[in-house]
């Protein structure tokens, strides 16, 4: 058993694959969206949206409690984890108007949906690359073999490199490709939840909360 696993890895077959998936990808995507997608396995185990929505909703009380007693004036100085919560509050306390609140947050939960979406774009098309690229190698390693069929020889590396190369495309994206763009998906979906529902709160924070007289007493007696 353990001769027949050393005689999967050939690691120049494998390095051929993976540098031609890597070109596929680059050429599909480009240079920053794969670096993006390379980046974002550095979360993919550790990341917890649940644990996150959590700790939002909580900020979302503490900036609630401010809003009602200090003003929106006062909301960015609750203290968040959260680089988005954190960017959000501020932006809160400084609007002097809610549709101006309201456009920067669609368009900053726009622009992370697509870069969020470019990520699981470029992993989808490492998944479609691979068995595209090994059944090339296949056809490669048959070709060789019907052209060395007077020379036993050859035979064997021949359709090594036929099979190896399926082997490799099929789990190259069926192991590690698509199961990586499927978690960064639910990931994505799901850090995306939370963040809309703190803006819908937030909103409503707003609408209550957003009168220039009571806001500009609240700041002086702050």
């Amino acid at each position: 058993m353990i001769a027949i696993f050393g005689h999967l890895f050939d690691p120049l077959t494998l390095l051929a694959m993976l540098g031609g998936i890597v070109l596929v990808a680059l050429f599909q995507n480009g240079a920053g969206a794969l670096a993006r997608a390379v980046a974002a396995l550095a979360p993919l185990l550790t990341a917890d949206p649940s644990r996150d929505r959590d700790a939002a909703r909580a900020a979302m009380l503490k900036i609630d409690q401010v809003a009602q007693l200090r003003g929106l004036s006062c909301t960015d100085r609750v203290k968040t984890a959260s680089v988005f919560l954190t960017e959000a509050a501020r932006k809160l306390a400084n609007c002097d108007r809610i549709d101006m609140f309201e456009l920067w947050a669609a368009q900053s939960l726009a622009d992370r949906a697509q870069r969020h979406g470019a990520v699981h774009k470029a992993w989808l098309s490492i998944a479609d690359a691979a068995p595209a690229l090994g059944m090339a190698g296949t056809i490669i390693g048959l070709v060789g073999m019907f052209a060395a069929m007077d020379d036993p020889a050859t035979l064997g590396p021949a359709m090594a490199l036929a099979l190896l190369t399926t082997f490799y495309g099929v789990v190259i994206a069926n192991l590690i490709a698509a199961p990586i763009a499927a978690r960064l998906a639910d990931l994505s979906e799901r850090e995306l939840a939370w963040q809309r529902e703190a803006v819908d709160r937030m909103l409503g924070i707003a609408r209550r909360e957003h009168a220039p007289l009571r806001r500009a007493s609240i700041r002086e007696v702050a």
